[in-house]
């Protein structure tokens, strides 16, 4: 599969990985979402603070790295999509920068049929990997989606 296909509940396989493309995260990128959301930390806007934490330099805010994979991962069943039904154990992982170029390989955990036979429930998880292939960031989402219409 890839992320281009529509993707209704009859689609997703339980164990399959679905990759979706990568995304540079700019400097710019970084410090407008920075100042759009009002973080105003100095590890995510002080190069001269950030340098002296155990980071080393500018991270990027943790919501970041999950907008993104998030607007990455969301074409996927977009058409089929009827409500997210939660968010869990999210697990931030490594330090993502700008610089960096991150993708999200969708992992389909489990299907559940559900009493209305139009709709199912999925759960999937997704891994965010940077251009080392280290995965920086892991989340759970459970969705309801349509089933592909006969």
């Amino acid at each position: 599969m890839t992320i281009s296909a529509r993707y209704f509940w009859d689609d997703f396989v339980q164990g399959e990985r679905i990759p979706t493309s990568a995304r540079l995260i700019t400097e710019a990128d970084h410090y407008a979402f920075c100042k759009l959301v009002g973080y105003e930390v100095p590890l995510f806007i002080d190069p001269e603070y950030a340098r002296t934490t155990p980071w080393g330099g500018i991270i990027c805010p943790s919501h970041l790295t999950m907008s993104f994979s998030t607007a990455q991962t969301g074409p996927l069943f977009e058409h089929a999509l009827i409500a997210l039904l939660a968010v869990e154990r999210g697990r931030f992982l490594g330090p993502v920068r700008p610089g960096d170029t991150i993708r999200t390989e969708v992992e389909v955990v489990e299907k559940k049929e559900t009493s209305k036979s139009d709709r199912g429930i999925v759960v999937f998880r997704d891994h965010v990997l940077n251009q080392r292939d280290e995965t920086v960031f892991q989340l759970d989402k459970i969705a309801m989606l349509k089933r592909r219409p006969a």
